[in-house]
């Protein structure tokens, strides 16, 4: 990992400071430590950030094994980062925190800014608040959204926020529509002039480590381990990879049906040479019963690997490795690991249309320049553009129909349909690997670049330099609004 940085070195773009010069962020999130998307990315941004930041973390879990516990991870931190002096400490919670225990946090721990990360819904006291928090400090809101149309429902999240930083493109328009009305300038403009009382807001998409998701030699013992664990005696000529959560809205019995469509068009003596490996639970409360529907609906379809073993990040590095394609054709999803984590360790992609997932596969618009959504097009995903980087294979989704709930009253559900999902797989298993092996490269490339920006290292950079920006321009609110009631008695009719 080399030796430590030093103050005054520079590291993502900007110096190392002194313990004494770091402003403190406060994240409330998944906790760190754990395996969650949301704790994957807390993870990178915190060790993407912690040169110019200390930083505090309240740590949620639904079922918190180390609930009411403080954690001092500074030591763990330094020696992962080479980052001199690193403090990061988490205060873990059962649930989501409740307003008392941020008080608590906020009056022993002083910090200059709140960073939130997940579903606002999960944090409806946070919100209740707000008032009572931008008195004193910022708060900063990394914003998922998966699908069209405009929650105008979240605009009271939105405008309780002084900076909000979405994860997509889409994201990003939608949260402009939302606050269409209201005083919202974005700072991906460089010449932005700042103003009082305005919700600043900017496109920082995901971002994956370069250096643990990459391409290893295909004849690397480490590979020929993880083969012969999944595999066994067997060789495979072409293997799909799908992972994810079993939950519906990620579409797993799709993916098994797909494959099997894809199998069976296939001549009988290539039958036995392709595989499909899913890494997740297989049995879920929040999904299906994976091993029923391979027993049931693919019991005449070899080679559907079931891979529930817990892995590491070089583990899962590995399996990126081993795979000549990931799949992720989920119904909704705000952006979607697996796919970005694919294309950095070199292996292509199939991806549904829709949120973040279609940023990943950089469609182009009538300029040839990386299609931009607009708060009145805020998706492609009725294929308006169809010319896209050469490391994926974009699917189309077929069905796209309104649902909802209470706390989210419409949603976009947008699926594929199984035969096209299967002509995806199709389409890339006639590439010859040397040909899969060069548009992987591309991909990998492609995420790296300053267009892209989707290497956790970019990742933090864009989040302390719109941070930095937010930090020497904010000003607290006041206590109280004073109105004239003469004024307002004169507006009403009688």
């Amino acid at each position: 990992m080399g030796e430590k940085y030093k103050i005054g070195d520079i590291r993502n773009g900007f110096p190392v400071l002194p313990t004494d010069r770091r402003k403190k962020i406060l994240l409330l999130s998944d906790d760190l430590r754990l395996f969650s998307g949301i704790a994957t990315v807390s993870k990178n941004i915190v060790n993407g950030i912690i040169h110019q930041y200390s930083v505090v973390q309240l740590g949620a879990a639904i079922k918190h094994p180390d609930n009411n516990k403080i954690f001092n991870m500074n030591e763990a931190t330094t020696k992962l980062t080479k980052v001199p002096d690193a403090q990061v400490s988490i205060y873990a919670s059962q649930g989501y925190g409740n307003q008392n225990v941020l008080r608590h946090i906020l009056h022993r721990e002083r910090p200059d800014a709140i960073l939130h990360f997940t579903d606002p819904r999960q944090w409806w006291w946070l919100y209740n608040m707000e008032h009572e928090i931008r008195q004193h400090i910022p708060i900063f809101y990394y914003n998922i959204w998966d699908c069209p149309p405009a929650p105008l429902y979240n605009r009271d999240f939105y405008r309780s926020c002084d900076l909000i930083m979405n994860i997509s493109k889409q994201t990003h328009a939608l949260v402009k529509k939302v606050l269409e009305n209201n005083n919202e300038i974005d700072l991906n403009n460089d010449n932005v002039k700042f103003k009082d009382d305005t919700i600043y807001t900017a496109y920082v998409p995901h971002g994956i480590d370069k250096e643990q998701f990459f391409k290893m030699h295909k004849d690397h013992e480490k590979i020929e381990v993880a083969k012969r664990e999944i595999f066994g005696d067997k060789e495979f000529d072409f293997v799909v990879f799908w992972n994810n959560r079993n939950i519906r809205r990620k579409m797993p019995i799709d993916v098994m049906l797909a494959f099997k469509q894809f199998v069976n068009e296939l001549p009988k003596a290539k039958k036995d040479k392709v595989a499909l490996i899913m890494h997740t639970t297989p049995r879920d409360k929040n999904g299906t019963d994976l091993y029923a529907i391979k027993d049931d609906l693919l019991h005449d379809v070899d080679n559907v690997f079931l891979h529930s073993k817990k892995v590491s990040v070089d583990q899962l590095n590995i399996l990126y490795n081993i795979v000549d394609v990931t799949i992720n054709i989920a119904s909704n999803e705000g952006w979607g690991l697996s796919s970005t984590e694919s294309l950095m360790a070199e292996t292509m992609i199939i991806n549904n249309t829709t949120g973040g997932l279609q940023d990943q596969c950089r469609f182009e618009d009538e300029k040839e320049e990386w299609f931009n959504p607009t708060p009145n097009y805020p998706s492609n995903h009725y294929g308006e553009y169809k010319k896209h980087g050469v490391w994926c294979e974009p699917v189309f989704p077929s069905s796209i129909s309104c649902v909802g709930s209470i706390p989210t009253p419409y949603i976009y559900d947008e699926r594929c349909s199984i035969e096209d999902v299967s002509k995806a797989m199709r389409k890339i298993y006639i590439l010859t690997p040397e040909e899969r092996d060069r548009r992987g490269k591309e991909g990998r490339k492609w995420v790296c670049s300053e267009e892209a920006k989707m290497s956790s290292q970019q990742m933090s950079e864009s989040f302390m330099k719109y941070m930095n920006k937010m930090l020497d321009i904010w000003k607290p609110k006041k206590r109280f609004n004073i109105y004239n009631s003469n004024d307002i008695v004169k507006q009403v009719k009688i």
